[in-house]
């Protein structure tokens, strides 16, 4: 396995890195708007340039702790961990404005590190207004790069010039290739504690953390080594119904969360006890339920509630989530780390009825048991079936006729419960055949 190099672009906010680290990549990855901490975690993604792969990490703004509130410093902890950690460090600067104090305290920041670093002077739309950037020598980290990360003037040489000093990509001990490695992604509804127990399973504070609604807005996510294998956790931002998303931001957001939906392997939802199971979650089951992959519901801050109220919440939850069938709940604190190793045994067996594959002559077996205790209406047979494919387990049937949905469900029953398929879903694809 090939452990690319990293290029870090850090800065103080609302200078444009986000931007530029879309220009880089070629395409809208990251959220940008032009309004201060919209980026507020760590993300990394790989670009390309002149056939060189390395790894971009995007950051919040950096800012003094003293400039702004908690979630501020937490998110500036984010830009000065990726600091330490980049082997090439880009701080971007407004050549619009000028230096600011907060741009002194980055470049105070980043000189003391022993790695190249190139200081970006963005908003620099035209070699006319090249002048601009000569005021940000005063930071001393050398000649500025005029950029316009809006309109890519200057981002091909200032990527030239980060490739000149980039290292070689480092082959770390190879891994199996046949190895799957599983997706799983933390939803729920804003501000019921998906950041926070994505930190804890990962182990390290990657997401940021506060009790302002909408904190993660990009899904954000890490390969943990786990008892069952390598797990990829993909925190989401979170949830909100579509018709109360007005910012463009929100929108975005959510389109990221809903395609890390898609594509996950199991999806770990999470709800806030101590509220209880709100309509906005049913809704949001459902969503996660259509999309085809195991749900294992966490119930968070259940150490807040009392008896009556433990009682209460499991009839909602049976009442409103009675379409996601035997999927296990568990009953957490992720701020605690109270019940949360439930979660491995509990992903573990999701993700192996996920990915199980049963011989045909078992597939056939359980279907012409299943003929025989009930028929098909009307002379409908299913001559032939084989499990083409899992992830989740996908059966073909090849039929003699068009077999009504009731009765592909009654078979679905049949196959879940003599193979031990628990909650995974199943998909059933019908073939009509001749006798």
């Amino acid at each position: 396995m090939t452990a690319l190099p990293t290029v870090a672009i850090v800065g103080r906010p609302n200078v444009g890195k986000s931007t530029l680290v879309n220009r880089f990549l070629g395409r809208r990855e990251t959220i940008v708007e032009e309004r201060p901490g919209v980026t507020r975690d760590r993300k990394e993604l790989v670009a390309e340039w002149q056939g060189r792969e390395f790894t971009i990490i995007d950051t919040g703004g950096w800012m003094a702790d003293s400039d702004g509130d908690d979630l501020d410093a937490k998110v500036s902890r984010q830009s000065e961990r990726a600091i330490a950690e980049a082997d090439v460090v880009l701080m971007v600067a407004d050549a619009s404005v000028g230096v600011t104090a907060d741009d002194q305290l980055v470049a105070d920041l980043v000189r003391r590190i022993e790695r190249p670093v190139f200081l970006v002077a963005n908003k620099t739309d035209s070699e006319k207004q090249e002048h601009q950037i000569w005021d940000l020598m005063s930071l001393g980290l050398g000649e500025p790069h005029a950029v316009s990360a809006l309109h890519g003037f200057g981002a091909g040489d200032l990527l030239d010039r980060v490739l000149e000093v980039l290292p070689e990509p480092v082959e770390e001990v190879p891994e199996d290739d046949e190895e799957r490695i599983f997706a799983v992604s933390i939803v729920g509804r804003p501000n019921v504690g998906k950041s926070t127990l994505f930190n804890r399973l990962i182990g390290e504070d990657r997401s940021v953390v506060h009790d302002r609604a909408g904190t993660t807005r990009d899904a954000i996510d890490t390969i943990v080594e786990t008892p069952g294998g390598p797990i990829r956790f993909v925190d989401t931002a979170g949830m909100r119904r579509k018709a109360r998303v007005d910012e463009e931001t929100e929108y975005y957001s959510l389109v990221r969360a809903l395609r890390a939906v898609d594509e996950s392997d199991v999806a770990l939802l999470v709800i806030d006890a101590t509220i209880g199971v709100t309509a906005q979650d049913q809704r949001l089951a459902e969503r996660v339920d259509a999309a085809g992959c195991p749900i294992v519901v966490l119930l968070n801050k259940w150490e807040l509630l009392d008896a009556e109220e433990r009682r209460d919440t499991m009839r909602t939850l049976e009442r409103k989530l009675h379409f996601i069938g035997e999927s296990p709940v568990l009953r957490i604190s992720a701020l605690t780390g109270k019940s949360v190793q439930k979660l491995w045994p509990a992903l573990e067996e999701a993700i192996t009825d996920y990915s199980t594959r049963i011989p045909t002559r078992k597939v056939n077996q359980s279907i012409r048991a299943a003929q025989v205790a009930q028929p098909a209406p009307e002379g409908g047979r299913v001559l032939y079936a084989t499990q083409g494919a899992t992830d989740p387990p996908t059966f073909t049937l090849f039929a003699n006729k068009e077999l009504p949905k009731t009765y592909l469900r009654y078979l679905e029953r049949r196959l879940r419960e003599d193979f031990e398929l628990g909650n995974t879903p199943i998909k059933l694809r019908v073939r009509r055949r001749s006798d």
